[in-house]
């Protein structure tokens, strides 16, 4: 058997593997060097969390049995996508392919935020009343849904190699594990570090209550699409410690921090506006 096929045949492993692994590394930090204090019962928090995580993993693997891998693999044997096109070498393609990759979830994030139908299942990630590593896998069933179909299209024009999309995949959880989690960076660490990879206290910023905060800082993995596209912002006004994480409206545990609350969230009250070009400060309550 050659890399290709082992790496068909055992990427859920891999990507169990990591981030499990990721995860133990990322509770125990929180543990040992906690940036804020919590304000709900950790127990029900993570219990419900990561109940939602596994529900959402179950359906996807029902509905998509193939996952990313699988139409990377399609779309490499049938010579779709741009890197397939073209001929990339190797090395050079899987850079690409994980860059342009990232830069997609990057505007998938603003289109949530921009579009109030898609901000409605968008909101389920924020309302979570503290931040902590189970909130980086926190989202409603239909956008894990959206956003599966969002990068099997990717790929399809894309064409990037099947060990890219493995290496993305793996990225994108480990940083949206780490950049969630509450633990406590050495500010000057944390200023060199935010220039190649988003930092817990700069994601941090977009999980304020604020318009102008939340509409902040979009990136997962790379920091580059904030600082190029003017998203970027350094500090939350009040502080770290003195933020008020989630949204204005929703802050009762039992629908926020349940998990038959989350999944009822997207349906509860009227649409209305979440514009991305909401970038002043508003202290209002309508959210």
């Amino acid at each position: 058997m050659n890399w290709y096929d082992w790496i068909l045949r055992n990427e859920l492993p891999v990507r169990l593997g990591f981030f499990f692994g990721i995860f133990a590394i990322m509770a125990a930090w929180e543990l040992l060097t906690p940036r804020r204090t919590l304000t709900v019962s950790k127990s029900i928090r993570w219990a419900n969390n990561l109940g939602l995580v596994f529900l959402n993993s179950f359906i996807l693997r029902l509905l998509f049995p193939a996952a990313a891998v699988g139409v990377a693999a399609l779309a490499e044997q049938r010579g779709w996508g741009l890197l397939n096109f073209y001929e990339t070498p190797f090395i050079p393609s899987v850079v690409i392919a994980v860059i342009v990759m990232d830069f997609v979830i990057y505007l998938q994030h603003v289109m949530v935020h921009a579009v109030p139908v898609l901000w409605r299942l968008h909101r389920v990630h924020h309302a979570d009343l503290d931040y902590d590593v189970t909130t980086g896998a926190r989202f409603h069933t239909f956008e894990i849904i959206l956003s599966m179909l969002i990068k099997f299209a990717t790929i399809m024009v894309l064409g990037p190699p099947v060990v890219a999309v493995v290496i993305f995949e793996v990225l994108l959880n480990a940083t949206a594990m780490f950049n969630h989690g509450n633990v406590r960076l050495p500010t000057s660490l944390d200023r060199v570090l935010r220039w190649f990879l988003v930092t817990p206290d700069m994601h941090r910023v977009h999980h304020s209550v604020e318009d102008d905060e939340a509409n902040s800082n979009f990136g997962f993995s790379l920091p580059w699409w904030d600082r190029l596209f003017g998203t970027y912002r350094d500090q939350p006004r009040g502080g770290h410690e003195g933020m008020t994480i989630g949204i204005h409206k929703y802050r009762d545990p039992k629908q926020v921090n349940r998990l038959p609350g989350m999944l009822a969230l997207p349906f509860i009250g009227k649409i209305s506006g979440y514009a991305i070009n909401r970038r002043e400060w508003s202290n209002s309550d309508e959210k």
